[in-house]
C-alpha cells in the first residue's frame, strides 16, 4: 500500500505540531482519527474563505487526468459538519481535479477542529506546496504570524519592520516586546523556509509592487526577481509592454534590465525632443512679441529686410 497514503500530511506534520504545541507521539485515539475513508465527494463543502488564491489551469488539468488514472494518493484532510457533511481543511488542488476527473467518491481524514487551528493548518498546508510562489508565500506567512501574534497583518509587517530596525542598531531594542520575536522567530523556524530577516529584507517589498506587476506574480507567470526589476518602472503603459515581453519571450533577468535601460534611453530622448520644442516655441513667441513692439516696418532702412523675412516665413509654411 502506498506509503503517502498511510500517513497524509507527513510534509506539514512537523510545522504544525511546532506552531500548535502538539505533542510527537501519536496516541491510539489519534491514529483512529487519522485513519482515511472514503465519502461521496458531494459531501464535502469548500469553507468560505482559503489561503489559496491562484490555481494553474494547466497544472489542474494534468493533476485531474492522472487522478482519472491513479485516483488520490493522499486524502483530503477535512472536519465534521452537522448533517454528515464535512468542510475541506486541506487539499483543495486535489478536491477540484478530483471534481473535474469526474470522480463520485474521495478517500479523507476527518478531524475535529475549531476554526482558529482549521485555518492555521490551511495556512500551514498551503506554505508546503511544492508550486507556491513567492507572493502567495509572503501573504500565507504573514496571517500565519498575524494569527499566531493576534494581530493584524498590518500590525504584523511594522513588527518585522521594527524588529529590523532594532536587529541594525537603527532604534533601540524594545525589552517589553520580547515574547513576540520569539514567536516570530518560531514560526520561521517551523516552516524552515528562510529566516525573518530574510524575509523582510527580499519578501515583504513584495507587497508594494504595481497592481499590473503583483497579478503577475501572483499567477506564477514571472520569477520575483524579474517583476521587481520591471516594477521599476514608473510608465505604466511601458511596464505593460514590459511584462508581456518579458513573460512571451521568458526573457531572463539581465535581458530585463537590458530592455529597461532601451526603454529609458527612448524615454529620455522623447523628453529632451520635448523640451527642445517647447523652447523653440517660446523663442518664436518671445520673438514676435518684441518684433510687433519695436514696429520695424515703420523703418524705410529695416522694411526691406523685413519683407526679404517674412517671404521667407511664408515660403517656409507652404512647404507644409
Amino acid at each position: 500500500m502506498n506509503k503517502k497514503r498511510n500517513e497524509p500530511y507527513a510534509a506539514i506534520k512537523k510545522p504544525v505540531e511546532l506552531l500548535f504545541g502538539s505533542s510527537a507521539d501519536t496516541t491510539q485515539s489519534d491514529k483512529q482519527a487519522n485513519a482515511s475513508s472514503t465519502i461521496d465527494i458531494t459531501k464535502i463543502k469548500l469553507p468560505d474563505s482559503q489561503p489559496r488564491r491562484y490555481f494553474d489551469p494547466q497544472k489542474l488539468e494534468e493533476l485531474s487526468r492522472s487522478i482519472k488514472e491513479l485516483g488520490i494518493l493522499e486524502p483530503l484532510l477535512v472536519r465534521p459538519l452537522p448533517g454528515g457533511y464535512y468542510e475541506l481543511v486541506a487539499g483543495e488542488r486535489r478536491y477540484r481535479a478530483a471534481t473535474m476527473a469526474g470522480l463520485i467518491e474521495v478517500p479523507i481524514v476527518a478531524r475535529e477542529m475549531d476554526d482558529a487551528t482549521t485555518y492555521q493548518v490551511r495556512l500551514v498546508e498551503n506554505l508546503q506546496r511544492e508550486d507556491l510562489n513567492p507572493l502567495e508565500e509572503t501573504e500565507g506567512i504573514l496571517e500565519l504570524l498575524a494569527l499566531r501574534l493576534e494581530i493584524s497583518v498590518d500590525e504584523t509587517v511594522k513588527l518585522l519592520q521594527k524588529m529590523d530596525n532594532e536587529a541594525k542598531g537603527k532604534i533601540t531594542r524594545n525589552v517589553t516586546g520580547n515574547s513576540q520575536t520569539l514567536l516570530v522567530e518560531e514560526v520561521f523556524i517551523a516552516l524552515g523556509r528562510m529566516k525573518w530577516d530574510s524575509f523582510v529584507r527580499n519578501r515583504l517589498p513584495l507587497l508594494s509592487l504595481p497592481p499590473d506587476v503583483l497579478s503577475v506574480l501572483r499567477s506564477g507567470k514571472l520569477e520575483y526577481t524579474k517583476a521587481r526589476a520591471i516594477a521599476r518602472v514608473k510608465n505604466e503603459k511601458t511596464r505593460d509592454e514590459l511584462l508581456n515581453i518579458a513573460i512571451e519571450h521568458n526573457l531572463s533577468l539581465s535581458e530585463i534590465k537590458q530592455k529597461i535601460q532601451v526603454f529609458e534611453q527612448q524615454s529620455e530622448s522623447r523628453s529632451s525632443s520635448q523640451t527642445e520644442t517647447t523652447e523653440l516655441k517660446e523663442r518664436v513667441d518671445d520673438t514676435l512679441r518684441r518684433f510687433k513692439k519695436a514696429k520695424l516696418w515703420d523703418d524705410p532702412k529695416k522694411k526691406t529686410q523685413v519683407e526679404k523675412l517674412l517671404a521667407q516665413l511664408e515660403a517656409l509654411m507652404q512647404q507644409e
